[in-house]
């Protein structure tokens, strides 16, 4: 039975073990954390309406239910040519036939990145948000910014919809408690349209809920950089506030920046349609670590990063003979699929394609189905309850 070694517990990294031990192969899954993180619905976190132990899955138990073997360690090399993979404890593993490399993304350094906190960061900085959230509603009033970037040289490697998400929540919240007059929400980003990957329709949704929710936005000034209360522009204008909450534009992750693997100028990955890694014949990438092919709307997604797993999959399966069938291509399953959370007031699906883009709003039925989703995620992956076809 041929080994296969996958690099990352995220989305990408679980996916790909599931289907590859499917398909009948050994695999062995290292990652640097014990536990699944689903990112999200970690936007509930800090406004209390769940604990950071809902929005883990233990990787023990993901690998006692599909059959995988689990090493928690850290990745700290690889090595292409020498088929090589070296970790922080337990040293150099060669005992593959192929390599997957699913690992996130680090996120881009900016001055004074220090003094903000990302709710797509880790699942630490989670939990600060919710205590210095608490901080300022047990204060009394205060002045919170939310803001995201972009990387020029990755235009896909950006988080948006959770920032937005975020904020609508935070708003609720604090309306929830009677308090939402004594503070000023301030919503940021350097570029002109931001969230305009969505689509005209969400754009224009989105600018109805700030009028609405009295948000004020400052859009289309590049970040200078961060001082502990203030967000500082190219012009040196500035906002105040007592707590900066943003999402920088995603980089290239590390091991893969020190590799001999091909990359990007970014550092993201390179691979070819079926997931294969430009220039090496048994290894594979997907997830956040990848550059995208693909129209300028195209992002990283939860969605698109399975897919990638469940390709590889596909593909490492029919190369080695375990079943018939085509070679499969991830850029023939791009789009965007969001449903964005606005709190117990609902949210708004939106979809993008290069057929369509659409917008379809969910009043207050929509936060309950984004809660009923996080529920079954987590249940389908430990196989409790049957999974959705696609999902």
């Amino acid at each position: 039975m041929k080994k296969v070694l996958i690099l990352g517990g995220g989305t990408a990294g679980v996916e790909s073990a599931i289907f590859l031990t499917k398909e009948g192969f050994d695999v062995e899954l290292v990652s640097d954390r014990d536990y699944f993180y689903i990112y999200p619905i970690s936007i509930w976190i800090p406004t209390g309406e769940i604990d950071i132990e809902d929005v883990k899955i233990s990787l023990k138990e993901l690998s006692d239910k599909h059959g995988f073997s689990l090493t928690i360690d850290k990745v700290v090399g690889i090595s292409g040519r020498e088929k090589k993979v070296t970790l922080e404890k337990y040293g150099d593993k060669t005992d593959f036939e192929y390599l997957v490399v699913a690992f996130g993304q680090s996120k881009m350094r900016m001055d004074g990145i220090e003094h903000t906190l990302s709710i797509c960061g880790t699942p630490e900085e989670a939990l600060n948000i919710k205590n210095k959230l608490s901080d300022l509603i047990n204060k009394g009033n205060g002045k919170i910014a939310l803001g995201f970037g972009g990387n020029p040289k990755a235009k896909e490697a950006v988080r948006g919809g959770p920032v937005f998400e975020l904020l609508f929540n935070i708003h609720n919240h604090l309306e929830r408690l009677g308090i939402r007059d004594r503070f000023e929400l301030i919503f940021f980003a350097p570029m002109e349209k931001p969230g305009a990957r969505l689509g005209e329709k969400a754009l224009y949704m989105l600018d109805k809920m700030f009028n609405k929710m009295k948000i004020k936005k400052f859009t289309g000034k590049k970040i200078k950089r961060f001082t502990e209360n203030k967000v500082i522009f190219q012009d040196d204008s500035f906002i105040e506030a007592d707590l900066i909450l943003f999402t920088p534009g995603g980089a290239g992750h590390p091991v893969v920046a020190n590799s001999d693997l091909p990359k990007t100028e970014a550092n993201f990955l390179v691979i070819d349609n079926d997931c294969k890694v430009k220039g090496f014949e048994n290894i594979y990438g997907a997830g956040d670590c990848v550059a995208l092919e693909g129209p300028d709307w195209k992002a990283k997604q939860g969605h698109l990063a399975e897919v990638m797993g469940r390709i590889i999959a596909n593909n490492i399966a029919v190369k080695e003979g375990k079943k018939t069938g085509k070679i499969e291509k991830y850029t023939e399953h791009l789009n965007i699929l969001c449903l964005m959370d606005m709190g117990s007031k609902g949210a708004g699906l939106a979809y993008r394609s290069n057929k369509r883009a659409v917008l379809i709003p969910l009043p207050i039925v929509g936060h309950y189905m984004k809660k009923i989703w996080g529920r079954y995620y987590k249940l389908s992956k430990l196989g409790k309850i049957p999974r959705l076809p696609g999902m």
